[in-house]
């Protein structure tokens, strides 16, 4: 609650404040730093994660360490509360207030006015929505994706998360200042055009880079889950762990969905027990209530499932060897290679939502300066805090119900689809706009 109270007023602040000094012609320029900052952000806090994991040890890192990052923190607080205290008005904020037009209400001019509103409602739809889950999908789900499902270290899925941010960083200042030469417009859609293109793409690669015989497993191995319809829930948890999936169909789909294990499912008769069953192992309950445990069956798990991380238990230390066995005779190391360049290479291409707009300055240029900052402020935080932030939540919930670890992302998907057909036919070409009419 404190963050958002914290964070609400930010990139609506910021992008008006840019954009309101800069010169016209480089408006988009200026402002794209604003995306800059919040990349280098990002980059700065996996940096100070890394770093405090590789000095205290994991051990420690997770008991308490994980605090140490939080309280530095109040260093960068003190400097942007420094930085804040030494800004002045931007020159049309002061003409406003000199003319004595500045908006009493802005509320209600910017949510009860349909002039006003409409405009509200266009950049949500057109930008802010596809920004929210671009956004998401590529720094945080692909996070998420890579560690939980494909089994990567956290060490190393840092360094890959700070190495895309600083490749990509660039692309940003390049597309905010192209926009200034051809429109904001265009530069946009090519970005929401370019990333429903990469979406499936994009992770299908980022899996045959970082577990192979993962990607071979999922087409190979079957997995079924035979269970009472009754039982199995849509597993949509918006309270970060406060909801309790605690039937014995739940816990089996979540954890083959944690597994990274696909699987399809089967309606069994009611008060059967679930059972999960690949080849030589089941993942069960062993008495009617109880919870299912992943078990291993009387002989041990093959080499296959091993690669494929269908095993009953997390070794985050596979990717760095160039050779692990199962067992004795023909079983191969799950990834052959002790140079993680394929995988570095392949997971950061597919990241080509770099390419992330110069919204701050058509947010900016949609809007009047009396009411810029609220009518600016809540269809961003509505786009990037509901869709993009509930993102997570809403892929894993789907990729539970479908048993596919790609079949979530059709939820960005189809936002950013809504906001290309949007944008192309609604949105206006702000460029040359005057904001400080």
């Amino acid at each position: 609650m404190l963050q958002g109270f914290a964070l609400g007023g930010e990139y609506g602040g910021a992008a008006i404040y840019v954009a309101e000094h800069a010169r016209p012609h480089r408006r988009g320029w200026e402002t794209g730093w604003i995306q800059v900052s919040a990349a280098f952000g990002l980059m700065g806090a996996l940096l100070v994660v890394l770093i405090t994991r590789m000095i205290l040890g994991e051990e420690a890192f997770s008991a308490w360490g994980w605090r140490v990052p939080f309280l530095f923190s109040i260093v960068l607080l003190a400097i942007s509360v420094w930085i804040r205290l030494q800004l002045e008005e931007s020159p049309a904020f002061k003409k406003l207030k000199d003319e004595g037009k500045i908006s009493k209400r802005a509320y209600h001019e910017s949510f009860f006015e349909w002039r006003n509103l409409k405009v509200v409602i266009l950049a949500f739809l057109a930008i802010c929505m596809a920004q929210g889950v671009v956004w998401y999908t590529g720094f945080f789900y692909t996070q998420f994706y890579i560690e939980r499902i494909l089994k990567i270290d956290s060490k190393t899925v840092s360094v890959i998360m700070i190495a895309g941010v600083m490749l990509s960083a660039p692309l940003y200042v390049f597309f905010a200042w192209l926009s200034d030469k051809i429109g904001r417009k265009i530069v946009m859609l090519f970005g929401i055009v370019l990333m429903l293109g990469l979406y499936f793409p994009g992770f299908h690669y980022i899996t045959q880079a970082g577990n192979p015989q993962l990607a071979q497993a999922l087409e190979r191995v079957p997995v079924t889950v035979i269970a009472d319809p009754a039982d199995c829930t849509f597993q949509l948890d918006l309270t970060g762990g406060a909801r309790q999936f605690s039937t014995s169909c739940d816990i089996a789909k979540g954890s083959l969905t944690n597994a990274g294990v696909a699987y399809e499912t089967q309606a069994g008769p009611q008060d059967r027990l679930p059972v999960s069953a690949l080849a030589t192992w089941k993942l069960k309950a062993s008495a009617p209530g109880a919870k299912p445990t992943a078990k291993s069956a009387p002989r041990a798990p093959s080499s296959s499932h091993v690669c494929a991380r269908y095993s009953t238990r997390r070794d985050t230390r596979r990717v760095r060897r160039a050779r692990w066995r199962a067992g004795a005779g023909r079983n191969r190391a799950c990834l052959q290679r002790e140079d993680r360049r394929l995988l570095d290479d392949r997971a950061l291409r597919c990241r080509r939502d770099r390419a992330l707009w110069p919204q701050a300055a058509a947010l900016v240029e949609l809007f009047p300066t009396r009411i810029r900052y609220t009518a600016l402020s809540v269809p961003y935080h509505i786009g990037v805090g509901w869709f993009g932030g509930l993102l997570p939540a809403v892929v894993f919930a789907i990729n539970t119900a479908t048993g596919s670890i790609y079949q979530g992302l059709w939820f960005p998907v189809i936002a950013t689809a809504v906001s290309a057909v949007v944008m192309f036919f609604f949105l206006p070409e702000t460029k040359d706009r005057d904001i400080h009419a």
